[in-house]
């Protein structure tokens, strides 16, 4: 519960707003010394259009998810677009393939998948295509909340990934009143990214929670929770995320201890093949990527 909240603070579902309409960003590069909440708010914009086209791709994904002193579970999954929404197929387990039944298995459940969707009313496609758009649009809300917030500045430069970039520090706005509660955790973080020279992408971002944030009846968030995005170059004009690393520090109803990290590396990125229900259930995906 606590991993899915907090990925939906910064991004990481992928959230979207194909209605808007942006310059290039190679002519939107900023000024030698840049005005740091221009440079933010211009930079937000193009996140936004990253967004916009992330629906059309399908990628890997591995998650490690480690809670307390447990052993970590690792899992690598297809995240395929099918007919206007997401399907994970599990393709690895532990960092291994899985076996040949395990393989047919996974290949019946998208199969059936891909016949559900084909067979759907349409208010059954509405419906499913809605709840996907519904949790997108929330966390395109969170994102506008980042200029909201915060006021930034620039606190520093450095080469990444063989890329010049600008770093920027976000100090909360004085009489700033969250909207939600996801905004109540980002009132109580110390945020900093990292924007490309050249394009105004973001390779990396990092926040971590300052003070203790109650979530009422839930629980509550406390300091040393925090995340790193870090994003990639996916075409000339697109970056998407490469790693996601969180670790969350919290309590709920006053006493259980929810401590616990995830770290999610993203690969394979590759144009999805809308519409085509039938050769995305055909292709037979089954391979972890190499390393």
């Amino acid at each position: 519960m606590w991993n899915r909240f907090l990925v939906g603070i910064v991004f990481t579902r992928l959230a979207f707003s194909p209605q808007i309409v942006l310059a290039d960003p190679l002519d939107a590069r900023p000024p030698a010394k840049p005005n740091a909440n221009q440079l933010m708010a211009q930079s937000v914009k193009i996140t936004e259009r990253n967004w916009a086209q992330a629906p059309r791709y399908s990628f890997t994904r591995t998650e490690i998810n480690t809670k307390g002193s447990s052993k970590p579970v690792r899992k690598t999954e297809e995240v395929l677009m099918i007919d206007g929404s997401p399907y994970s197929k599990l393709i690895g387990l532990d960092g291994r393939p899985l076996t040949a039944p395990q393989a047919r298995e996974q290949e019946q459940k998208l199969r059936q998948e891909v016949s559900k969707r084909a067979a759907e009313s349409p208010r059954q496609r509405r419906l499913r295509i809605g709840k996907y758009n519904e949790e997108r649009n929330h966390d395109h809300q969170i994102l506008l909340e980042l200029t909201n917030a915060f006021n930034y500045t620039v606190s520093g430069e450095q080469r990444i990934n063989g890329r010049d970039a600008w770093i920027l520090h976000g100090i909360l706005k004085p009489g700033y009143v969250p909207k939600n509660r996801e905004g109540r955790v980002l009132a109580s973080m110390d945020v900093q990214f990292w924007i490309d020279k050249q394009t105004l992408q973001w390779p990396r971002v990092e926040a971590e929670v300052q003070k203790p944030v109650s979530m009422y009846l839930v629980g509550t968030v406390h300091p040393g929770t925090r995340f790193v995005l870090e994003q990639e170059v996916v075409t000339a004009t697109l970056w998407l995320p490469k790693t996601f690393t969180i670790q969350v520090n919290a309590t709920a109803f006053g006493f259980l201890n929810r401590d616990s990290s995830s770290e999610e590396t993203y690969a394979n990125y590759r144009l999805s093949e809308q519409g085509s229900t039938k050769r995305t259930a055909s292709r037979g995906i089954g391979a972890i990527p190499a390393k």
